[in-house]
């Protein structure tokens, strides 16, 4: 399974390395195969700030703020070709970069680990996870969170 990661930044979002883009392209095929996605996948990206995600917040969720992480997966009868031969277009994740640079500063950890950690929280929700269902649900979605963390960086014991 291929996977395309179609990443861009806008207003004032960090920049990000080359390895960092390949840690996240990792991150996408390690999440994928675990939920069982075979076919080649298309994911795009977006770094933006505090303002570009609040914006995004409201408009779309009606919450006036800024978070951290949003999903937009793709709706069935979204795709305009559902040819097999081409990749499945997953949808959309939108990193706030002030936030994660927040998050990673609090938590003690990289700001490419914190980055590396919301971007698998957003792919499970556009594979269908979500955490705000229930208690079941939350469960669930955290279990396979920690196993792609726990796939991507082996030398982190859960405690």
């Amino acid at each position: 399974m291929k996977i395309y990661l179609n990443l861009q930044r806008e207003r004032k979002a960090r920049a990000t390395s080359p390895s960092l883009r390949a840690l996240l392209r990792k991150a996408a095929q390690t999440g994928l195969s675990l939920c069982g996605q075979e076919r080649d996948s298309e994911i795009s990206l977006l770094l933006t700030d505090d303002a570009g995600i609040q914006e995004l917040n409201r408009d779309y969720r009606g919450k006036d703020a800024p978070t951290d992480v949003l999903s937009f997966a793709m709706e069935e009868g979204d795709m305009l070709c559902q040819d097999p031969s081409l990749p499945e277009l997953l949808g959309d994740i939108v990193i706030n970069t002030d936030r994660c640079a927040q998050q990673a500063e609090a938590y003690g950890q990289s700001y490419e680990r914190e980055l590396v950690f919301l971007f698998i929280h957003g792919l499970l929700h556009l594979m269908g996870y979500d955490h705000e269902l229930g208690e079941a649900e939350e469960k669930e979605m955290f279990a396979l969170q920690d196993m792609i963390i726990g796939q991507l960086y082996p030398e982190e014991k859960k405690a």
